[in-house]
């Protein structure tokens, strides 16, 4: 038999959507221990639920559907229903599953990605939004946390200790100059899980809870090492001549794909290394550093 979410969420799901399910199925591949279920109507339409399951994960729902409740655009998913239970808060929503999901990655898929970007970024962001220089993504200087303590990074084994040393002094001061604060709206977390394209290849976002407000061109520089991860085109293919956004995307991963696992989120560090194998080849490339002298 497949698997069925327990009677409370099933009675929940079915008081909201004003008819008991027929069919569930479980969907994987977040990155956090977050319900996911797609749950099929006795009239056949069916939607996307998606239950906390921790204080961290209940934090993340709220904040998404406080977006959801003040914005509304193409790339948006449509939200059907929201319950913010004392504990476990619960969101139902489109189901996406019909959607593309990338990779594999296309040159409209890529420009599709840009143009709801460029959607975004025309929104008035809702007063509640943190500047992005006050989130996880921008607080600190990233490369200079690795000058105060490189043994994290170095054990990676990506550089040797000398090729950071050289090359140090060019990243923190191009970081230094990227422009982050600004007054337009930022997803902050645009990846291909997080992404998705409908019937007419226009792109669908999902997953708002780190959003803030900043300047544009942040959305930008953090999806660009996913995508070249991923197959895409170079980050400087996408974003020419943005040698500060390539440092302070680097510092970013550099900084933070060595640090012990999340419990809440085991596979992100996974996901931070994958991102900085082509974000610091991008850095190395846009400041024209002395080239990686990896160890392993």
């Amino acid at each position: 038999m497949p698997p069925q979410p327990d009677r409370s969420l099933i009675e929940r799901v079915t008081r909201l959507a004003g008819a008991a399910p027929v069919a569930w199925v479980r969907r994987t591949g977040g990155y956090s221990p977050a319900e996911r279920w797609v749950a099929t109507l006795p009239d056949g339409a069916t939607c996307f639920v998606k239950m906390a399951t921790t204080d961290l994960t209940a934090d993340w729902l709220r904040t998404e559907a406080r977006v959801y409740e003040n914005v509304q655009a193409e790339c948006m998913p449509r939200v059907y229903a929201w319950e913010d239970d004392a504990t476990l808060p619960l969101l139902i929503a489109e189901d996406l599953t019909y959607a593309h999901w990338p990779p594999p990655w296309t040159q409209r898929n890529v420009q599709a990605v840009l143009e709801a970007l460029t959607e975004v970024a025309s929104i008035k962001p809702p007063s509640f939004l943190p500047p992005a220089s006050e989130t996880i993504f921008l607080t600190g200087t990233q490369w200079q946390s690795v000058a105060e303590d490189p043994a994290p990074f170095l054990s990676l084994g990506l550089c040797s200790e000398s090729w950071l040393d050289a090359s140090l002094p060019l990243l923190l001061a191009a970081e230094a100059t990227a422009a982050v604060d600004g007054d337009s709206f930022l997803h902050m977390d645009v990846r291909s899980d997080n992404l998705c394209f409908g019937d007419e290849d226009n792109a669908i976002l999902i997953d708002w809870n780190h959003c803030s407000r900043g300047a544009p061109a942040l959305d930008i520089a953090f999806w660009l090492p996913s995508l070249a991860f991923e197959g895409g085109p170079l980050p400087e293919e996408v974003m020419a001549g943005a040698p500060e956004y390539a440092a302070i995307v680097s510092g970013f991963f550099a900084a933070r794909a060595p640090q012990p696992l999340i419990p809440d989120a085991p596979f992100v560090r996974r996901v931070q290394l994958e991102q900085l194998s082509t974000a610091l080849p991008w850095a190395v490339r846009a400041l024209e550093l002395p080239p990686l002298d990896p160890l392993r």
